[in-house]
């Protein structure tokens, strides 16, 4: 934890000794073997927080020790969840603007792909573009010493100039060129990394307007071959006509700043076709 650099916290320790007391005058090689450790947590290398797994090897004198590690870096493969619902909103501002999206599934694994359309029930706000993000949160420690970090990792345009009313905006968003981890939840009693899609629209006086929804990450082991069709939507439907009234119910979009996005950190992408 690098808010508290004074502690580590071990999870897992195994001891073999290789030699026993003497001399070592010349080059030898000692072998060793741990089988079959239960590594339960992957590796991580956050904000402000890191897991590792090392080998330390000791040499013990009567004065300093020597002492040598070597990082081992862990992955932990999960299945494809049997249930993974799409993610359905229905947002505006009153009077102003209504949309509705659509992703396609709320589970996705790391080289997997986003795909999702917006639909412009009404328009009366001059929109200047809309952008996609991906915002990664982390969680660490336990009240009242829990600290929060959000970093936006990528920024992915969808859309560029004012659309009109029924226009509808498709989304596909390749995640396998970016430096993804799994969701994690309290591993170790100690963190959490949470993802989040972010839409954000911004007007033509530079306000940002956005709605974030949760999504999973997982590992998916790599000889699972890509389900075909899997991320497809279905075709468009027309929209009941009760969806359809100006200003409906529609949940309201925040117009406060994203939270801690770390603009050193931000990845541009152009624009879909």
């Amino acid at each position: 934890m690098f808010f508290d650099r004074g502690n580590h916290y071990e999870f897992l320790s195994l001891v073999q000794e290789l030699a026993a007391p003497g001399e070592l005058q010349h080059p030898r090689t000692f072998t060793f073997n741990f089988k079959n450790v239960e590594k339960q947590y992957e590796s991580y290398n956050g904000i402000n927080v890191k897991l590792r797994y090392f080998i330390r090897v000791t040499v013990s004198r009567r004065i300093a020790d020597i002492v040598r590690e070597k990082d081992i870096w862990v992955y932990s493969y999960k299945m494809p969840p049997d249930n993974n619902s799409p993610i359905k909103m229905d947002v505006g501002i009153e009077d102003c603007l209504h949309i509705e999206f659509e992703y396609s599934k709320s589970k996705y694994h790391l080289k997997d792909v986003i795909v999702g359309r917006i639909y412009f029930l009404l328009v009366r706000l001059k929109i200047k573009h809309m952008e996609l993000s991906i915002i990664r949160r982390e969680t660490t420690g336990s009240p009242p010493n829990q600290y929060n970090e959000s970093e936006t990792l990528v920024r992915f345009e969808i859309m560029d100039g004012s659309p009109s009313r029924g226009e509808t905006i498709p989304i596909r968003l390749f995640l396998g060129g970016f430096d993804l981890t799994p969701t994690f939840r309290d591993v170790n009693k100690k963190y959490s990394t949470r993802y989040y899609l972010s839409l954000v629209l911004i007007d033509e006086d530079a306000r940002r307007y956005f709605k974030q929804s949760e999504i999973t990450l997982y590992r998916q082991p790599p000889e699972l071959p890509p389900v075909p069709g899997a991320a497809a939507l279905p075709p468009q439907q027309p929209m009941p006509p009760h969806t359809q009234k100006e200003g409906g119910d529609a949940e309201a979009l925040d117009s406060e700043p994203e939270p801690n996005p770390a603009a050193h950190e931000q990845q541009q992408v152009p624009a879909a076709a």
